[in-house]
């Protein structure tokens, strides 16, 4: 099909006639770009209709979008199509909290941008913002409006000035966009109880249990403890609906192409806003498959692909990030694989990353990490990893039950192992996590906990043991930042920030301990970050050191190729990263002990003269062929020249 021609073209045409002749052409060139894009992904989405009309109207609407455009924003555009890596490089570097955890709220939160400043972050993830249900809305991605903001936090405009502000100091927005459900107060599922058989569409409602029985045979629970099953009866509405998360959230039909319209029109809305990164929530859910999880369905992938040329059309500035927090296996899909590649998701989480990390502190030993990493597929090129410790949400420890085999370990064993380090049950445990969902029938049992209190080090950082703590604490921030794509901090983990004694006093949050590692961020303690004696100075000095470093190695552009070391020493992971300007070797020691590396690593990766970035050394050989490693010790090793350290 010619993307210009037929209804697609008339759809189109009375807006482009609204526009310059060099509007037009970059619009008309767009279109010619991306709508294959959008055809093809909408033919396997809804094969039982012509999706030429469907077309249409979502061209329209992008390029109606495109003309309501911010000029800034148009500029933005065009400096991104025209660094299409903009994601990948190196400086990139992102932190992520609660608005009014952080800044109060939408208005004052620019005057802590120096803060922001200091530790090198380019790239700001505010959670959940949009206009919420009241009450119960786990923490905010109950959304009752896409295109309002909490009162709390001011208006639709104080977003759109925020964006700006940001964009003037090249800090790039990121906001979430809840896809799988609404929260049941929202307008369209106040139609829906109104009996309008339109807004029915777009949710899964059945009049009986019988579909919603079936369906539970191989649907797993969420959040087993307070919303069991996966279908709530609503008498408003006479029926069974689908709600995965909570009952008062509403599963979206995705099946119905409206829902997909709606959404286009509400991604480009928030990218006029400003909005440069949309974090896609619960994407894993959104297409339901009776005898399946309901998770990770092939049409995931061509929904975002179809949401994401729309973008492209309109607002190329804006990407995806998948939050898919998947098993290692389905990671990689979410970048794009096969027909998808290069067309869905520009970032997603790496969730294997995160939890290996854990894994190999808990453990003291890197055999299942190196086994993990190493079978992931290949990354598609321009796809981009978020590299993180810890989010806002728990940790659930996903690991492949093949990896666990192949290293000779029982999966559920070590998943069980892991929770009762880190919930500082096992014996000689330093960490002080704590219990989230554990579900006695499927062994799961998830921890919370900021990245200071899961690594055992104390509130004021003056406990023996705290050495250690900060040790481990800067390793494990090292290889976040060593692997390439963009580290993410979550909010007071620069600052050593332990969990919150006073998380259930809290409305709302008495029964969900996950707001033990959301607190609100200590600005005294932030006021000593340049106070040496201190533990917040130790910590976030020693992130803002690691953005530093980072930013100067080409080594850790996104697209450069990962090749984790088979063959070292059991308490040590060596990443080889290669690079077009030359090999860098990145080099971790997990254990509390001093660890023996082969020099010969080094050039066989075709380094010559070692040389430490982040220490700013030189690397020398010992009579035995070998280099010491210090406890708990982060190398990223480049290339040095002969003479200078």
């Amino acid at each position: 099909m010619n993307p210009l021609a037929g209804p697609t073209k008339q759809s189109v045409q009375a807006v482009l006639n609204q526009l310059s002749d060099h509007e037009r052409e970059t619009i008309e060139l767009r279109l010619e770009r991306w709508t294959p894009d959008l055809v093809a992904a909408l033919t396997v989405l809804y094969p039982e209709i012509d999706v030429e009309e469907l077309v249409g109207r979502l061209a329209e609407r992008a390029v109606q979008a495109f003309r309501e455009r911010d000029p800034e924003l148009r500029r933005l555009d065009q400096r991104r199509l025209l660094t299409p890596d903009w994601l990948q490089q190196p400086t990139r570097f992102g932190y992520a909290c609660y608005t009014e955890r952080f800044g109060d709220n939408l208005a004052r939160l620019p005057e802590h941008l120096d803060y922001l400043r200091d530790l090198g972050v380019d790239y700001l993830h505010l959670m959940p913002l949009l206009r919420p249900r009241e009450g119960d809305n786990d923490g905010g991605y109950a959304v009752q409006s896409y295109r309002t903001v909490r009162e709390d936090l001011g208006e639709i405009d104080d977003l759109r000035n925020l964006a700006r502000t940001l964009r003037g100091q090249g800090i790039s927005l990121v906001l979430d966009l809840v896809l799988n459900h609404v929260a049941r107060e929202h307008e369209w599922a106040e139609r829906a109880r109104a009996g309008d058989d339109h807004y029915r569409r777009y949710f899964y409602i059945y009049p009986d249990r019988t579909a919603p029985d079936a369906y539970e045979r191989t649907l797993p629970d969420v959040f087993p403890d307070f919303a069991p099953g996966s279908f709530t009866h609503d008498d408003e509405v006479d029926g069974w609906v689908w709600t995965t998360f909570n009952e008062w959230q509403w599963d979206l039909n995705w099946a119905n192409p409206d829902v997909l319209v709606e959404f286009a029109e509400i991604v480009l809305f928030l990218a006029n806003l400003g909005v440069e990164v949309l974090r896609l929530d619960a994407i894993a859910f959104t297409w339901k498959r009776l005898g399946t999880s309901c998770q990770n369905q092939p049409e995931v992938h061509a929904l975002t692909q179809a949401l994401r040329a729309v973008a492209r059309i309109a607002c190329p500035a804006t990407v995806f990030k998948a939050e898919a927090i998947v098993g290692p296996r389905d990671l990689v899909q979410y970048l794009g694989q096969g027909e998808h590649a290069g067309r869905v998701s520009d970032l997603a989480y790496h969730n294997s990353l995160m939890v290996q990390v854990w894994s190999m502190l808990a453990t003291g030993n890197v055999v299942l990490t190196r086994q993990a990493l190493s079978a992931l597929p290949t990354t598609p090129p321009a796809g981009t990893w978020i590299c993180y410790l810890r989010c806002h949400d728990d940790i659930g420890w996903a690991i492949d039950d093949g990896d666990a085999r192949a290293v000779g370990l029982e999966g559920y064993a070590h998943r069980r192992f892991l929770s009762e380090w880190y919930a500082g049950e096992y014996p000689g445990s330093w960490a002080d996590g704590l219990v989230f969902q554990a579900n006695p029938v499927s062994g799961d049992k998830r921890i919370s906990g900021t990245a200071a209190s899961l690594l055992g080090l104390s509130a004021e950082g003056d406990m023996p043991g705290d050495d250690a703590a900060l040790a481990r604490l800067f390793v494990a921030s090292a290889i976040v930042c060593g692997w390439g794509g963009i580290p993410v901090i979550w909010s007071g983990d620069e600052l050593g920030m332990t969990n919150d004694p006073h998380w259930a006093d809290e409305p709302g949050h008495e029964d969900d301990n996950r707001w033990a590692h959301r607190p609100r961020l200590d600005w005294q303690r932030a006021e000593r970050r340049h106070d040496r004696a201190t533990s917040a100075s130790k910590v976030f000095e020693g992130v803002a050191h690691l953005a530093r470093v980072r930013a100067a190695l080409p080594q850790l552009h996104a697209a450069a190729d990962s090749t984790v070391l088979m063959h070292t020493d059991a308490g040590v992971l060596a990443v080889v990263r290669s690079h077009p300007s030359g090999p860098m070797l990145c080099v971790y020691n997990v254990t509390d002990s001093w660890r023996p590396f082969e020099y010969r690593h080094f050039t066989e990766a075709g380094i010559h003269h070692p040389h430490d970035a982040i220490e700013n050394r030189d690397i020398h050989i010992g009579d035995d062929g070998m280099v010491g490693l210090s406890p708990y010790a982060a190398w990223w090793v480049v290339e040095g020249r002969p003479g200078v350290s």
